[in-house]
């Protein structure tokens, strides 16, 4: 996703629930999401997660149970989540934010016909960084 434009919502609140692993995030609009947590990580806007270019996405798997530790603002335009994982290199706008809270239902469906196409479910482990891994992520 691209930066912001003059009609880009802005978030009002952004809370992050441990118990149930969901960012709820209210934006200017007057929309209001609950992003699970799981979506936040296999939707990573961090080149780790969405390649360089198209095809090379890399599909997440076991992340149903990733906890956000700690999310920081970058300048006035995103936050910078830090999963359980390790995983920290995602910066999320928020047009991006706001496009995965309104989209999380075709984003889910996507993610499932994605793991169907690979023989994976979720809970599938991560397979080790082998060679032809981007080693600077």
């Amino acid at each position: 996703m691209a930066g912001l434009d003059k009609d880009t919502p802005t978030p009002l609140s952004i809370t992050l629930h441990q118990q149930s692993r969901l960012l709820e995030i209210g934006f200017s609009d007057g929309s209001e999401f609950r992003i699970p947590f799981e979506l936040l990580r296999v939707y990573s806007p961090s080149a780790e997660v969405q390649g360089h270019g198209p095809g090379q996405e890399v599909l997440q798997t076991g992340k149903r149970h990733v906890d956000i530790l700690d999310i920081a603002p970058v300048g006035n335009y995103a936050v910078q989540p830090h999963f359980s994982d390790g995983h920290t290199s995602g910066i999320f706008s928020w047009d991006y934010l706001h496009h995965l809270g309104s989209r999380q239902a075709a984003l889910w469906a996507e993610y499932a016909e994605r793991l169907a196409a690979a023989g994976l479910d979720r809970d599938a482990p991560m397979p080790d960084k082998g060679a032809g891994a981007c080693a600077h992520h």
